[in-house]
This record gives C-alpha cells, sequence and structure tokens, in this order.
C-alpha cells in the first residue's frame, strides 16, 4: 500500500506505535503539526509536494490512527454494506464476486471496510430493510446487480448515502455507476456486421436488468444503422422471472451469430450448438459479455466485451465517500467503458449464409 492510499481521507488519526504524533513528523520536516493535520487529512492549505512527503515519512516513521477513537469523533462507523441479490451470487456467478472483492480493496485503501449483505427473495418480496440499516452498521450502502422497483423505492428511503453499481432506474435519482452496456454492445454488432453477418441473434431476458435492456438497444442500434431487419423470434430468453437461467429455445432457422448479455450465457450456447453438432465458429458465431471465468473457460475462447470492474468499483467508492462527506451532492449515473477482447468464437461468412436449418 502506498503512503497515499494510507493516509486518503484519514480525519484526526491518533497514535497507536511508538508514540509518534503529529509533531514528531512537523518537527522532522519543519512544519506545523496543522500542516501535518491537513496533509494527512487531505485538506486544503498544503501544495501536493508537501502532501505527498508528509505522508511517506509518517508510514516510515510508524505512524498508526486509531480507527475506534476516530469513529467515535466523527459519529461514523467507516464501514459501507454492499447489497447483492441472492440471485446473483449461486455456485456459478463470478461477475459480483469480483466486483464485491475490488470495492472492498478500494475501501480499505481509503480506512473503510465493506461488510456483504445478500438480499435474499423473501426481504426482497417483503421489502425488509437491512438488519445492517437498522442496527446503524453502516455509513452507507452500495447496491450489486438489479432489485425490484419496490425494493428501490426502499432503499431510496433509507437516510444514509446509497449508489448502484452496475444497473439503473430511470426513476430513481440514486446514483449509479455503470459499464456503457449500449456502445459496447452496438460495437460488439457492428463487428459481427463487418465479419459478413447479416442474420444476428440476441440472447437475454430484455425484462431482467437495466443492464441486458441497454446491451440490446446497442444490438438494435446497430442492425439500424446496417439497415438489417430485427426478427422479434430472434431475441431469445435465457432466464425466468428469478433470475434462473432457463433452456434457450433456438428458432428452426439458426442465425449465423449469437449477441449474449453475458459470457456465461453464451458459454452454454456454445455447449448447447455443440451438442447438436453445430460448429463454433464454423457454423455459428457467439459472443459474449463480461470477460469473466466462463469467456476463457468456453470452446473455443469467446470474442467479448471487457468490463472494467476494477474501474466500476473505484469509482463507486470515490463517489461514496464523497457522498459521506456531503450528503447532498450527486453524481448523477457514471458511465464506465468496456473494451472489446477478440477471441476465436467468431468467424466470418460469406454474404449468402444468412441462416441454417436445424
Amino acid at each position: 500500500m502506498t503512503a497515499h492510499c494510507a493516509y486518503t481521507g484519514l480525519k484526526e488519526a491518533t497514535i497507536l506505535k511508538n508514540n509518534i504524533t503529529m509533531r514528531d513528523i512537523a518537527d522532522r520536516l519543519g512544519v506545523s503539526s496543522v500542516t501535518v493535520s491537513k496533509a494527512l487529512n487531505d485538506k486544503d492549505g498544503v501544495s501536493g509536494e508537501l502532501k505527498e512527503k508528509i505522508k511517506v515519512l509518517a508510514v516510515e516513521m510508524g505512524y498508526r490512527y486509531n480507527a475506534a477513537a476516530r469513529s467515535m469523533k466523527e459519529g461514523l462507523t467507516h464501514n459501507i454494506g454492499v447489497i447483492i441479490p441472492e440471485r446473483f451470487t449461486g455456485p456459478t456467478q463470478s461477475f459480483y464476486v469480483r466486483v464485491f472483492q475490488r470495492i472492498t480493496k478500494h475501501l480499505e485503501e481509503q480506512g473503510y471496510y465493506g461488510i456483504l449483505h445478500i438480499l435474499n427473495v423473501e426481504d426482497e418480496e417483503e421489502l425488509t430493510l437491512p438488519k445492517l440499516y437498522s442496527d446503524n452498521k453502516v455509513d452507507g450502502f452500495i447496491v450489486l446487480g438489479q432489485i425490484s422497483k419496490e425494493y428501490i423505492e426502499l432503499v431510496r428511503s433509507m437516510e444514509v448515502p446509497k449508489m448502484f453499481l452496475d444497473f439503473y432506474d430511470e426513476h430513481s435519482d440514486i446514483d449509479s455507476v455503470v459499464t456503457d452496456n449500449f456502445y459496447a454492445a452496438y460495437e460488439l454488432t457492428n463487428y459481427l456486421v463487418q465479419q459478413g453477418h447479416r442474420n444476428i441473434a440476441y440472447v437475454g431476458n430484455l425484462y431482467s436488468t437495466s443492464s441486458i435492456q441497454d446491451r440490446f438497444l446497442g444490438y438494435y442500434k446497430s442492425l439500424l444503422e446496417h439497415r438489417l431487419p430485427m426478427n422479434p423470434d430472434l431475441v431469445l430468453n435465457d432466464r425466468d422471472e428469478r433470475g434462473t437461467f432457463i433452456e434457450i429455445d433456438l428458432p428452426e432457422q439458426l442465425p449465423t451469430a449469437f449477441v449474449c448479455n453475458c459470457d456465461q450465457v453464451a458459454h452454454l450456447l456454445v455447449q448447447k450448438l455443440t451438442s447438436m453438432d453445430i460448429q463454433v465458429p464454423g457454423q455459428c458465431s457467439v459472443v459474449g459479455f463480461d470477460n469473466d471465468i466462463y469467456a476463457t473457460l468456453s470452446d473455443p475462447k469467446l470474442t467479448t466485451v471487457e468490463v472494467d470492474v476494477e474501474q466500476m468499483a473505484r469509482t463507486a467508492v470515490q463517489s461514496m465517500l464523497k457522498k459521506i462527506d456531503n450528503p447532498n451532492r450527486s453524481f448523477g449515473r457514471v458511465h464506465v467503458k468496456g473494451n472489446i477482447i477478440y477471441r476465436e468464437s467468431v468467424s466470418a461468412v460469406s454474404a449468402s449464409s444468412d441462416t441454417m436449418d436445424i
């Protein structure tokens, strides 16, 4: 951990080790203890160069802060609740585990801790607030995945800062950090068109999450721009209303390419096509989204969109801590760019190869 990470945002630190005080640091550098305090707490009035010098020396001298004393003084717990709906935490789900790990990393760098709360189906349906909130155990909440409209209103009523991560709600004023799903899916579909594909399916339940909807809209925009028809029979469902994956019902005439809303679904589709003796990418191309473990488990490995989990988590944590400092601060919807990762699941087709029978 760098000196900057060790001290960013710390308030009125208290000494635990070797009796090192702010005065000791100040005397070593020939500055006032007020200047040291401002530097360690990232306050204005100290140059960036001097702040860094103070932080480096503080680490070298073994300066430590007392989190409990700090919490009592500030009236904060220095805990952030991270809510993930149960349907996104199954044994085959990996994306939100990665996101949570990155959130906790960035929180710890700022002297905070992330506490995971799995929102079960019953609590979501019965509109039950997390015990973390009713027991005043956290200073704010980051919500991952997608929650019901009714539960969004419940979250909105919480009297702590809150943010959505990887989804948003058009009718809510809660800030959110999301991948630029629309543009990434648009570019992914453009790539398939450039490879000669004209009959392209989309796989995903459009009523499941805002991310799946935005990816569909990006796919649809690409079709419109290339004057390709959008066949409703080629919008294929992949999960039920609870988010549980279901068997993908393929059309009698297969398209030459599939845009899948996530890598796990693309992986399952590749397995299904292979079991039907349909070669991927020889007869059908398949692309995914997320660049998670399923992208490389798949055979062939998937062309996909890499979601910048690191940047999403960092942005969410920075925004949350700023909202804690100033509860009236608003960031709106922040988009984080994704990048296409080209692998082996796509091949070019001739203009005459629009469909194939199954």
